[in-house]
Parts: C-alpha cells; sequence; structure tokens
C-alpha cells in the first residue's frame, strides 16, 4: 500500500505545479527555469551528501559516453520545463495537460523506432485513436498544437534517455543538475549585473518570489524520490494509470482555478485522446495478466 500511496503523492505534486508556476508569473519563463536548475542542484547534491551517496561519482566521471548521454538529457529537460513554464504563465494550462496526456503514446512510439519494440495490436489503436485527436485539435484550433507536442516530444525523448542510463533517479537527477547549473550560474550573472552581479541575484523581488524561487529545489527532487519509492513496490500496470493524475490534475486546474476557456469542438479531441488512454491503460492490464497467468499454466 505504501508504493501506491508513494507514486499518488509525486503525481499530485505534479499535477499542482501550474499553481506553483502561476505564484512566480511575474518571473520570466527562462529566469524561472535558471533558478530552479540551480537550486535543485544545491538541494539533490546537498541530499547525497547528507545520505553519503557519493561513491558512484568517480565511475560516472570517467565514462564520457554516459556524460554525454546525460548532457543531452539535461537539455531536454531543461527544454521541457521551459516550454511548461512558459505555457502555464501564457495561459496554456490546458493544452500542457494534453502533452502529458499524450506523452505515454510517444513513448510506444519511440519504443518502436529506436528500441526496435514491437507494439501489441491495442497500443497501435491506441496510437491511431490519440492522432485522430490531436487532428482533431487541429482542425479546430487552426493549427496544430504545439505546446501539447513539443512537451510530449521533449519528456518522451528524455524518458527514453533515461530508460536506457545506468543511473538511479536521484543520482541521474544529480548528473543533469551538475551539467545545468553552471549554465544557470553563468545566466543569472548577466541576467543581474546590472544589480550588482550575484549579490543583486534577487533585486526587485519580494520575500514570497524569492522564496517560491528558493523552493524550485526541493521541489523539483522531492516528487522524483517519491516516485522512485513508488515504483519499487507497485506493478508497472498501476504505475502506468497513476501517471494520468498528473495531467488530470493539470487539466481541471486550468478549465477551474485559470478559467480557460473549453469550447465542445476542443472537447471531442480530447475525448479521442482519453479513448486512447483508456485502451492504453487496458492493453496493460491484459498484458500483465496473461503475464501472470503464464507461470501457473507452465
Amino acid at each position: 500500500m505504501s508504493g501506491l500511496v508513494y507514486a499518488a503523492l509525486a503525481y499530485i505534486v505534479w499535477g499542482l505545479f501550474p499553481i506553483y508556476f502561476h505564484a512566480l508569473a511575474r518571473v520570466d519563463a527562462f529566469e524561472i527555469v535558471m533558478h530552479r536548475s540551480l537550486w535543485s542542484f544545491v538541494f539533490v547534491w546537498g541530499a547525497l551528501v547528507a545520505l553519503r551517496r557519493l561513491q558512484w561519482v568517480p565511475g560516472v566521471v570517467r565514462r564520457p559516453r554516459l556524460v554525454a548521454q546525460f548532457v543531452l538529457s539535461a537539455l531536454l529537460l531543461s527544454a521541457n520545463w521551459l516550454l511548461y513554464v512558459w505555457a502555464v504563465n501564457h495561459g496554456h494550462v490546458v493544452e500542457a495537460s494534453l502533452g502529458y496526456f499524450v506523452t505515454p503514446l510517444v513513448n510506444v512510439l519511440l519504443g518502436t523506432w529506436v528500441l526496435k519494440e514491437r507494439p501489441r495490436r491495442l497500443q497501435w489503436l491506441a496510437v491511431g485513436v490519440a492522432a485522430c485527436g490531436v487532428l482533431w485539435l487541429t482542425l479546430t484550433l487552426g493549427r496544430p498544437p504545439w505546446i501539447a507536442l513539443g512537451l510530449a516530444a521533449s519528456f518522451g525523448s528524455y524518458g527514453l534517455l533515461r530508460k536506457t542510463a545506468a543511473l538511479g533517479a536521484l543520482e541521474g537527477l544529480a548528473v543533469e543538475t551538475a551539467v545545468l547549473a553552471p549554465v544557470a550560474l553563468v545566466v543569472l550573472a548577466v541576467m543581474s549585473a546590472p544589480h550588482g552581479g550575484l549579490p543583486g541575484l534577487f533585486a526587485g523581488m519580494d520575500g514570497a518570489t524569492i522564496g517560491w524561487l528558493l523552493f524550485a529545489g526541493p521541489l523539483t527532487a522531492i516528487p522524483l524520490l517519491l516516485f522512485a519509492a513508488g515504483a519499487r513496490r507497485i506493478t508497472l500496470a498501476t504505475l502506468g494509470t497513476l501517471q494520468y493524475l498528473s495531467p488530470t490534475i493539470q487539466f481541471l486546474l486550468g478549465v477551474t482555478f485559470f478559467g480557460e476557456p473549453l469550447q465542445g469542438t476542443r472537447l471531442v479531441g480530447f475525448v479521442l485522446i482519453w479513448a486512447a488512454l483508456a485502451i492504453y491503460s487496458a492493453d496493460g492490464f491484459l498484458w500483465m495478466r496473461r503475464q501472470r497467468a503464464a507461470p501457473a499454466t507452465a
């Protein structure tokens, strides 16, 4: 039961992220991402020092190919963060939630193209139904849902890189923040130069804004640790179903808290994508049942 709680808490926190970024609406999205990169580095490496989990560091340094892989994953992660923060602070929370609804289906395509996996029939059906939903949204919006597609592509590609990287969740995030933090520090120093350099990093900001920016460190790492703890204790099928908690919460926040309009015509596209996710989840449960039944039959 604890695994279910851990994973659910992680997805709930991720689902509530729009409220956090809305509190920082007066700060430019690029600056928010730079602060998030810097304070995540401070928090994650502080946690590793406190837990005395640094024995893996020399091994990573001696593997340049692994470091290069995490440089690329760090770039994808920062691009995903930047697009997401921009979307929230420019009134596109509903479309951003669509991106994370579509991500599992993007994972199916990436698995097919890159890892040469063979999707099952219901998975292909889910991808086809979702594609119809995206096409419908493109027709009703008058443009492709670029924000949603960009978020799904960047996070799906990030997940693919992390799937093939030989590091745990906390250690992997530590390497990614170590890549991003120096860049963030230089960028923030340049941005704060008119206010006296790094000492003027928070010049012109009130106490609440400074507090929210510093909170980006634990807010990034804690749900990831909860997710890692939950993933070790529950089945992949359960985890796959729980992942829809986050975009569902974001979708509801966009419509209610942020008051974004949702016309009936656009809702048809979302219904198609939700139907695709229902097919995808059903396939996962059926596959898990067959896997469990196989040893008994043998």
